[in-house]
């Protein structure tokens, strides 16, 4: 057995397509004699088949086949298996095809008839040229662990990827962490991670030592949004027993997060603006200004564009937050992420809940990239922690991935059809029941709001909502 780069080849995996088998045999012979794992195929469509189901390191495919064309072929196997380098087995007169199959991703070609010193050159060059990659992407996995370390000491250690369109917004945070005052609009599809973006520029930056206060824009009711962002006086209005900071004020010199500020009234939209040209806010039922020192990241799922043209969003708000934009991709364009991330997640929620962290099956690996996750960052992180409760913290399979159950936006009933799983023939108020699975869910999370929307498997927008319907406190008070 010949041992190719020092080591041994029984691990490599070759399939061999040729429609003339004594072809098939012989080439089969020369690599087994190599160390290597060798499959037979006769039949193109078996032989793809066979790929489908498991990968090949390598295919060596003949150029002319009646049933299927080496090119046709060669275009398929690297639409299943990019990874796997193809070598062409062409004749004299087909040159010109083997080169354009060169051009089609095929690694290398040899001619017929065979020389088996020939073969053995080829299979050795191909298998240098993947010692190589595999190196290449080791050190690419190291790149990126280095790169991790780094972000978290600009607070952006919580970032998980390797993918281009996640460097670049680490990138970018890393600019705007710089500086102390410039205001952020962070856009993009609901579960990308927006906070995640707006705590790591707070906590990379000077400001880190002053709070971070988070606000959603759409939870705010009407009547009380003055009151809510500015404060208020004692005796303002009914239920006003005493004074009461506004958001600004307890943000001060810290960072204030207007989560969906697309959302946001016009008159609210035009009392923010003065604060930002100013620097100074009026609590309600005072006529006194205070001077507020308060960074604004704004987030927003909305084309804020679109609602100037409509006349929905105030053209110079929009400039006033958009100083520096962060577009965060959305998980279907950040697919080379996916496993990082579910692995992450495995291993976190697995220690929360006292466990090791599992492995995946290669089939859940699998079925994990093809998803297109249309609730991006966080829809993946609920599939993983129902799976590792449905596989006991053991190996994740198939079985255990439900994306039916993954989609956090669903109906507003969801909470009171969650609230109703009590005994049946006791009579009970649908309101006072969701309120308490509410109530139950902000105090098993201590307050934090994307916790308790989390447990509840809904969105942090519509718990918001929620809280302010159901006369809820935002925010746990000790």
């Amino acid at each position: 057995m010949e041992h190719i780069l020092g080591k041994d080849n029984s691990a490599i995996s070759v399939t061999v397509i040729d429609d003339d088998l004594n072809i098939v045999r012989y080439i089969g012979i020369v690599l087994k004699k190599m160390g290597l794992q060798v499959n037979e195929y006769t039949d193109p469509e078996k032989g793809l088949k066979a790929i489908t189901e498991e990968a090949a390191d390598i295919v060596i495919c003949d150029l002319t086949m009646p049933e299927m064309s080496g090119l046709d072929l060669l275009k398929k196997i690297k639409q299943i298996s990019p990874a796997t380098d193809v070598v062409i087995v062409t004749g004299f007169a087909d040159k010109n095809t083997a080169i354009q199959a060169l051009k089609f991703g095929a690694f290398d070609f040899f001619e017929k008839p065979i020389d088996s010193g020939q073969l053995k050159e080829t299979i050795k060059r191909t298998l240098r040229y993947r010692a190589v990659v595999h190196e290449r992407d080791k050190l690419a996995e190291q790149l990126s662990i280095l790169s991790e370390q780094e972000a978290k000491k600009w607070g952006i250690g919580s970032f998980v990827g390797k993918s281009k369109q996640i460097r670049k917004v680490i990138d970018a945070v890393r600019k705007v962490t710089a500086s102390t005052s410039a205001s952020v609009l962070i856009t993009g599809e609901s579960g990308t991670g927006k906070e995640l973006v707006a705590r790591a520029i707070h906590f990379g930056s000077k400001r880190s030592s002053y709070p971070f206060v988070p606000i959603n824009c759409p939870g705010i009711p009407a009547d009380l949004a003055e009151s809510i962002l500015f404060g208020h006086i004692k005796g303002s209005f009914t239920g006003a027993l005493s004074d009461k900071q506004g958001v600004f004020s307890q943000a001060n010199n810290g960072t204030l997060f207007l989560d969906e500020i697309g959302d946001m009234s016009l008159a609210i939209q035009t009392k923010i603006l003065r604060v930002l040209e100013d620097g100074v806010i009026v609590p309600v039922g005072s006529n006194k200004s205070t001077k507020v020192d308060v960074r604004i990241v704004a987030a927003t799922n909305a084309n804020l564009k679109e609602k100037i043209s409509s006349g929905s969003f105030r053209k110079d708000l929009y400039y006033r937050l958009a100083c520096f934009t962060i577009e965060m991709p959305s998980l279907k364009d950040r697919n080379e992420d996916v496993i990082l991330l579910a692995r992450h997640f495995a291993e976190t929620i697995a220690a929360e809940m006292g466990y090791k962290s599992p492995k995946f099956s290669d089939e859940a690996v699998e079925i994990l990239k093809r998803h297109n996750y249309p609730g991006n960052v966080r829809e993946l992180r609920n599939v993983i922690e129902r799976a590792l409760i449905e596989s006991n913290c053991t190996e994740i399979k198939p079985k255990h991935i439900n994306f039916s159950l993954s989609d956090s936006s669903t109906e507003e009933t969801e909470l009171a059809e969650q609230a109703a799983e009590v005994r049946h023939e006791q009579p009970f108020n649908i309101r006072d029941t969701e309120k308490g699975l509410v109530r139950r869910a902000m105090e098993k999370a201590n307050g934090n709001v994307s916790e308790a929307a989390r447990l509840l498997g809904i969105n942090r927008t519509k718990l918001y909502r929620k809280l302010a319907a159901l006369d809820l406190p935002q925010k746990k008070h000790s």
